[in-house]
Parts: structure tokens; sequence; C-alpha cells
């Protein structure tokens, strides 16, 4: 797995469950179906049946991947709109080259992470390189979707791309995990995305057997996706895998663990880490949008379809058609 990696013992560790600390209860674990996105690449909808007031203010992750691409097989998206929420995209193998019209760009690398405020609306493109098009390879990663409150739906478009030095990286209290931190505050350690929706996003690799005890805000939901290996999750030790979601009820902290024997595929469980603080506004989603009123959704596709949410720049990328295929 080519995500940022560091030694355990030299890294910051959060902090030991307190006495008066409070495990947060499992309140469901469930499992990813599988479909297809822009031009056809796989992915398992990770959130997929999970009830809204649950996953506030996330909206849903794809899980891309993990693939191994032949020559001529990775896709991407052609040009598409946004508008009201944000797009955090997080690469563990492979490329994305990403350009939007308001000016953003840039090529998204193993480890890194593309962090991207739709805000009052754009057109963007999320695409794999060249190369990649021409000699396949693996690729493997997470798109998150973010909702924005009322407030800031209208806000400006903004482009991070957050790269893989700059992930904040700890250690469990006993060094059993590698914890990469992209946003949010775990512990007094801040991630390097800057949000408009508090939350917390980050990667645990939780070593063989090991178990891991995270300190949790209260006001935050929590959620847990296994991307490879088994374990278990909360109080209860309930088992979970690769492809499941594990959401968390109230609580001060919680736990995972990694089964003692993995599959010959992963050396450790990995897991994406997830938590914000609920908007609790209503959310309505059609496609590329997500308002807070049907009226603000057909709003929304009459500006895209007038050109008002921008248009595709002259010095566009294009998705890659490989050679053979020309």
């Amino acid at each position: 797995m080519a995500a940022v990696t560091a030694d355990t013992l030299t890294l910051p560790r959060v902090s030991v469950a307190a006495p008066e600390d409070t495990e947060r209860p499992v309140l469901a674990i469930s499992t990813a179906p599988a479909g297809f996105e822009g031009e056809g690449f796989p992915v398992r909808r990770t959130m997929a049946g999970i009830r809204y007031e649950y996953l506030d203010p996330f909206i849903m992750m794809d899980h891309m991947g993990e693939v191994d691409y032949a020559a001529g097989e990775p896709k991407g998206t052609s040009w598409h709109p946004h508008r009201g929420f944000e797009t955090v995209t997080y690469l563990i193998e492979g490329q994305f080259v990403h350009q939007d019209s308001h000016g953003g760009g840039g090529v998204i690398t193993e480890g890194a992470t593309q962090w991207m405020t739709a805000g009052s609306g754009l057109l963007h493109i999320e695409t794999p390189p060249e190369r990649l098009v021409e000699e396949g390879g693996l690729f493997h990663g997470f798109q998150l979707w973010v909702n924005l409150p009322a407030k800031d739906k209208f806000l400006a478009p903004r482009y991070q791309p957050l790269e893989a030095a700059s992930v904040t990286l700890l250690a469990s209290s006993d060094a059993g995990s590698l914890l990469r931190v992209i946003a949010g505050d775990v512990d007094g350690h801040v991630g390097p995305g800057a949000t408009h929706t508090p939350i917390t996003v980050l990667h645990a690799s939780v070593s063989p057997g090991a178990r891991l005890s995270l300190p949790w805000q209260q006001e935050y939901n929590a959620l847990a996706y296994v991307m490879a290996g088994t374990g278990s999750v909360g109080p209860k030790a309930d088992p979970i895998r690769a492809g499941q979601l594990a959401v968390f009820g109230a609580g001060d902290r919680i736990t995972l663990a990694a089964d003692a024997k993995q599959d010959s595929r992963t050396n450790s469980l990995e897991v994406i880490l997830l938590g914000g603080r609920p908007i609790r506004e209503p959310m309505v989603h059609y496609g590329p949008f997500v308002m807070n009123t049907r009226d603000e959704l057909r709003q929304a596709v009459e500006d895209y379809q007038s050109g008002r949410l921008g248009v595709v720049p002259p010095d566009a990328i294009m998705p890659h058609v490989p050679r053979g295929k020309r």
C-alpha cells in the first residue's frame, strides 16, 4: 500500500483512555454495494443504506478500486458540475489529474488529498494521466462528499492540494497503529485540511493483533470504513471486514482491533475514520448538486444549463483516449 508510512515508535502518540471515558457503541454495520462511476470505473458505495441522520454532515463516500488496470483500461470522469458541498479525494495508489473552471487543478499523487469546495458552483474533471491510461497500473482511493450549511452553500469555490508530506502522522498509545490525519483535530493534533464544516478525516493502519482506542469529539458523529483486512469494532468487539462500514453511537472514544492473522493481501487492518458536527438542516441531493430545498436544486440545474456555474476553459484537459482506440 503506497499511502504515507512511518515508524510509529518515533511519532507522537494519542492519549490512553481515562477511567471516566465512555466507549462509543456500534449502532450498525453495513456492507458497501459495488457500482460504477464516471466513464465506468469501479466503486463501492460505502454509505449506501445508512440513514442520513447518522451520516450528517457526510453525504456519500466512494471507495475507488482497488484495481490493477491493464493498459488502456483506466477511466475517470468527463467535465461535470457541482454546487453546495465539498469533495475530498484521497489517493492511496495511482494518480488523478484535476482541473476546474475556477482555476484549480493539479495532479493528485499517492498519499495526497485534493479538497475542492464547490460552493456556489463550478465545472471540473478528474481523469487518470496519459501514462496510466497507456500503461495501466494500480489505482486505489476514496472520494468523500461533505455537506455545507445553508449559510455557506454559495461560497466562492476553493481548491486545496494537500500533498502526502503535509499529512499529520500520529501513533496509537501503544504504537501498534499508524494514524494519518488529513483534516480535523485528533487529541490536539490537527490535520492540514481547512474545512468549512467541522469534521475529522483520517486513515488508520492497525497492526495484526493490535487495538486502537481513539479519543473522539463528543459533538461529532463517528464512522469507520474498513478498506482492507479483518477485525472488530466497539466495546462488544463486533466483527468487521473489508468493504464494511461501522456507525458508532455517542461517547468519548472509538475502538477498533485487528485480527491477529490477516489475509495475504494486507499487512494490517486499514480503516478510514470519519466524524463531523451534524449540520441538522434539510438536505436534498440530485446528481452533482446538494442543496437545502428542491427549488434550490431546480435553480442549480437551470444555472448549469445556462452556463452560470462556469464554462469549460480553453486549455481544458480531456479524458485521454488510448492510442489503440483512436
